[in-house]
């Protein structure tokens, strides 16, 4: 039988115990990680930790986390998740309260659940999506519950053929994929777009930038436009449960090259089994 992980009380979902009027359910106001787990274990579950609680401290909410680690582990265990890869999404809610006060309320959740996963495709084709992030936004950088613009751009890639799309912010410059962090390698030297685009602090992006450091890949953080796109060797992205994914076609551009890109993704892939 399936159970969760809520406010340290194990519980069968159908028993969950959300108030109805909780801010994060009617209004997005929350928090959440998706951590991958390799038998039974979480990777770098200390990194999605640490930028939850960064997450906190920028909506001004005052709370001390458990030893998510532990309960992770045994979520796992208590759902038959130890063997193979699973996810595990892990979740706060504000609570309900009045709409005018961020405060956490009493009422306010923190659970998780735990489900397997199989593994990604190594290349996709992706296309630009016809919206823009708001890099000004109070939320730019935050993993927020309010995920439905990541959803509907994702689902207009899909209803194109694509299985990605990628956003520029508003001044025009490449930001992130609706669920993944870019990269993308030009004149030989790996390239992403800063944090000031706007984009999420990847968990994956930021191990990948240290592998490349470590390994001696010539990498940067820098402003990227579409232009950039057009004449890079490679194009890639990262995510947390899916790695790294080779782009095979950006629009109607064909890229072949994924050198650069299996090196790294079999480094990730090391790295993941030794901090599993």
């Amino acid at each position: 039988m399936t159970q969760i992980w809520c406010n340290g009380d194990w519980l069968d979902p159908l028993d969950f115990p959300a108030s109805l009027l909780d801010r994060g359910s009617m209004l997005g106001l929350g928090l959440f990680e998706t951590i991958l787990a390799i038998d039974g274990v979480p990777v770098f579950a200390e990194q999605h930790l640490a930028r939850l609680r960064i997450g906190c401290e920028r909506l001004g909410w005052q709370i001390t986390l458990p030893d998510l680690e532990e309960i992770i582990a045994e979520l796992l265990a208590k759902n038959g998740l130890g063997v193979g890869r699973a996810r595990i999404r892990l979740t706060l809610t504000a609570g309900s309260g009045p709409v005018d006060d961020l405060s956490l309320g009493t009422s306010r959740l923190l659970w998780m659940v735990a489900q397997a996963v199989t593994d990604a495709p190594k290349d996709i084709w992706v296309n630009l999506a016809p919206w823009r992030r708001n890099e000004h936004s109070p939320l730019a950088g935050l993993k927020c519950a309010s995920y439905a613009e990541n959803l509907v751009a994702r689902d207009d890639a899909r209803r194109l053929g694509y299985q990605e799309t990628l956003f520029l912010n508003t001044a025009g410059q490449l930001c992130e994929a609706a669920t993944a962090n870019l990269f993308i390698v030009k004149n030989g030297v790996l390239l992403t777009p800063s944090l000031e685009s706007g984009c999420l602090p990847g968990i994956t992006r930021a191990v990948v930038l240290d592998l490349a450091n470590r390994y001696g890949i010539a990498s940067q953080e820098c402003v990227l436009t579409p232009a950039d796109l057009q004449s890079a060797s490679e194009i890639f992205l990262t995510s947390s449960i899916r790695g790294l994914e080779s782009v095979s076609r950006f629009g109607e551009q064909a890229y072949g090259d994924i050198m650069v890109a299996d090196r790294l993704r079999q480094l990730w892939k090391v790295e993941t089994e030794r901090k599993s």
